[in-house]
């Protein structure tokens, strides 16, 4: 049976300052689980109502359905709940091709952009401190998996992009330069900003090319893009140059 103090830990890690605390955070759902199983993250772990895992009995507790749906933080529980330890950051390859992110709030967006990166080989994510917390567990859940393969860093962001001056920082702007006609480098910095401000002033000064993605529609009265969709485009357009040259 959970004890008390297991629930009282596990149900805290919702609140980003508990995660950081004690420096774990919850995974849900057994493909998303067996994904982290297989990655250098360290289970810390396991609770499941089926004993479907590959992992060392000391780290395993079978439990009821209703126990698991007093831990879970989804509606429809799904057979397991795992707490793995949050690993600590690499370096940052500058060298290579860069997303960052300057406020997003969305978990679900910040998701998708982890998953987004981890497609298009993007092995750097950097995102502000204002940024939603990447082991909030709607993050963790959109990420599928992906979370594991990206090196995400929290980091001021103006004092970054400052000491990178050097790099192509692109910023991706409704007046900006149209992607599709623009010469495009194999490495740099694409700054996205928040969902409902866009890239910040402080943050806009250090940008040193506009882009845009262009309305082809026939109105052209979309107010804007979402922002883990601009992510998509502009990585695609990025990635594509890049195996043209």
């Amino acid at each position: 049976m959970l004890s008390k103090n297991e629930i009282k830990l596990i149900t805290s890690l919702k609140q980003k300052k508990y995660r950081q605390q004690h420096q774990l955070f919850v995974v849900e759902g057994k493909k998303t689980i067996c994904e982290l199983l297989q990655s250098n993250l360290q289970l810390q772990q396991l609770y499941t109502t089926m004993l479907e895992f590959d992992v060392s009995d000391g780290l395993v507790a079978q439990i009821s359905n209703n126990e698991l749906k007093k831990i879970s933080f989804l509606k429809t529980p799904n057979i397991a709940l795992a707490i793995f330890k949050i690993p600590k950051g690499l370096p940052i390859d500058f060298s290579n091709l860069i997303v960052a992110l300057d406020d997003v709030r969305d978990p679900g967006n910040l998701g998708t952009i982890i998953r987004l990166c981890d497609w298009f080989g993007v092995k750097d994510l950097l995102c502000s401190l204002e940024t939603v917390d990447c082991y909030n567990p709607k993050v963790v859940q959109a990420t599928m998996g992906s979370i594991t393969r990206v090196n995400i860093s929290y980091i001021n962001l103006e004092d970054v992009l400052s000491e990178h001056k050097s790099n192509n920082v692109f910023g991706a702007f409704m007046d900006g330069l149209n992607i599709y006609n623009t010469s495009l480098p194999n490495s740099g910095i694409i700054v996205l900003g928040n969902e409902a401000n866009g890239i910040s002033k402080p943050i806009e000064k250090l940008v040193s090319q506009r882009i845009a993605i262009p309305r082809f529609g026939e109105l052209q009265v979309t107010e804007s893009l979402n922002v883990a969709n601009a992510t998509g485009i502009l990585l695609s357009e990025f990635k594509r140059r890049s195996t043209e040259m």
